[in-house]
């Protein structure tokens, strides 16, 4: 009973790692290009602006914008969270990044969400572009709105110098952390 105990645990753990891998791969094989990325931060944003009361004037306001708009994350134990996305500055694409994270715990399944990355002062925000490998909690910290009952943004209501929308196909999602997410420049 002892060794098929041990067998089982064998193989889930070797399953877990094996769709982990394969799961953080996928991402390299299929990669996007600038033009993919650059019309998917367009729907996007165009997505947020249309769901989010003030959000055209609140971006409009803001130093720098990082949208990721198809990270997926998944995990079976052991997870993990990939996606490309662009950073704007006045509207227009200045470079590319990915964001990458692991985490371990009770897991099972998978999503794709859309990031953003509002940067509210020229100083984190150029202290971002400056990182070989931004990571947030460490190199510096990301407040995620929530939006609540009015739904709708605006500069006055946040303090810190950046503000993080999750968002995916149902709207923003509630109770998530970008805690050890690590953000890399990418050349494309």
């Amino acid at each position: 009973m002892q060794n098929v105990k041990r067998i089982w645990s064998i193989v889930v753990v070797t399953m877990t790692m094996t769709l982990t891998i394969a799961s953080w791969s996928v991402g390299s094989v299929y990669a996007a290009t600038a033009k993919e990325i650059d019309v998917n931060v367009d729907v996007a944003l165009k997505q947020f602006v249309q769901d989010v009361k003030g959000a055209k004037d609140f971006l409009a306001n803001s130093k720098g914008i990082l949208v990721l708009p198809k990270v997926i994350q998944a995990g079976v134990g052991v997870g993990g969270e990939y996606g490309d996305g662009a950073l704007r500055i006045e509207g227009q694409t200045v470079s590319y990044y990915n964001i990458t994270s692991a985490s371990l715990g009770v897991q099972l399944g998978a999503q794709m969400k859309t990031i953003l990355l509002v940067f509210l002062e020229d100083g984190v925000l150029n202290k971002f572009r400056k990182s070989d490998g931004w990571k947030a909690g460490v190199d510096g910290s990301i407040v995620l709105a929530n939006l609540g009952a009015e739904g709708s943004v605006d500069t006055k209501k946040f303090n810190d110098p950046i503000v993080g929308f999750v968002f995916g196909q149902k709207g923003l999602m509630y109770n998530l952390s970008l805690e050890g997410s690590k953000f890399t420049k990418i050349y494309k």
